[in-house]
């Protein structure tokens, strides 16, 4: 299964903040807040949501496809992903523009402040997916993350138009989206990705009911933190898979990318929606016990040992096959 993944690339500046941002709050002064936080500890580090994504999908063995736009300082970082599984013949690179920046600030309860510059992002939009069918001899899946917004509806109608089952996955680019917009990038989609905070303000905006967006939507798959992740299809039972034990909380940046390269690799292997779930918590595990979204390695023997301690030995036999077949 070719699964292309439309999103984000960034390079990625994380800070750390020893106190709480709460408590620098003067509840009658939010209006005109102005604030400086000194920080312990600064990590640059790759990011993205596409290129996140593909990372851990590259990491799996499931051999994704990048569609973004990038700046001509991405040559390091292109070579980084080619080295780990993943194909960027589809990136394209400005000839004006940096590549985008997130810089954030995390602070001692894990509560996140972030900025994000879009840079060479906005030439996302001028990218053709049909030019990378073609190139690949076809798509059977388009993940279309944070991104350009023009390059997700521009994305999103070519699905459509040419027939090519496409997942919505909003993310950060939530918050600016109209009802209408989001109306647009949801209704026909095979999948629906969002937390639980987007899953509410995906119904807000649009005015759809639950029941409705499941009207609209193969699968709705949304993330509920360290309770796991729930999936829900019109007509079928609630599907709630649960996290395994974390070792360590180090970072929670990018691991709902980590989650969405799991299950996103267990559709490319034809795997059962709990079995992509359960691939999806454990990816994010990892990710969560490091600082930073492409700093973790997937080990395979340990992936494995702590894979089956969580969901058993038939759910594990059935990914190690996986595994040991990319």
């Amino acid at each position: 299964m070719r699964i292309a993944v439309s999103g984000s690339i960034a390079h990625d500046h994380l800070m750390t903040f020893p106190g709480r941002f709460t408590d620098q709050l003067v509840s009658d002064q939010l209006h005109t807040i102005s604030l400086s936080f000194l920080v312990d500890a600064l990590e640059v580090r790759r990011g993205g949501v596409g290129a996140n994504i593909c990372y851990g999908m590259g990491q799996l063995g499931a051999s994704p496809i990048l569609v973004g736009a990038a700046g001509a300082d991405f040559d390091e970082y292109r070579a980084w992903l080619d080295r780990h599984g993943v194909d960027t013949a589809s990136v394209r690179i400005s000839e004006v523009l940096h590549t985008a920046r997130f810089v954030c600030t995390t602070d001692a309860d894990h509560n996140q402040i972030g900025s994000f510059y879009t840079g060479a992002m906005s030439e996302a939009r001028l990218i053709e997916l049909q030019t990378v069918a073609e190139r690949v001899g076809g798509l059977d899946l388009v993940h279309i993350g944070a991104d350009d917004p023009e390059a997700m509806m521009r994305h999103t109608e070519e699905c459509r138009t040419r027939g090519i089952p496409f997942a919505a996955d909003f993310s950060q680019q939530l918050a600016r989206m109209g009802g209408e917009e989001i109306r647009t990038l949801t209704d026909g989609a095979a999948y629906l990705f969002h937390n639980e905070y987007e899953k509410a303000l995906v119904e807000t905006k649009t005015g759809w009911s639950a029941e409705q967006v499941l009207e609209r939507v193969g699968t709705r798959v949304t993330t509920l933190g360290a309770r796991g992740v729930r999936i829900e299809r019109r007509g079928e039972p609630v599907m709630e898979v649960g996290c395994p034990e974390e070792e360590r909380l180090a970072d929670p940046t990018g691991v709902g990318d980590a989650f969405r390269a799991g299950f996103l690799s267990g559709l490319a292997w034809g795997s059962s929606l709990e079995r992509c779930a359960q691939v999806g918590c454990m990816v994010a595990t990892l990710v969560i016990e490091t600082v930073g979204t492409q700093e973790y390695t997937l080990r395979r023997g340990a992936f494995m040992d702590r894979f089956t301690k969580a969901y058993g030995t038939d759910a594990a036999e059935e990914v190690r096959q996986h595994l040991l077949s990319a």
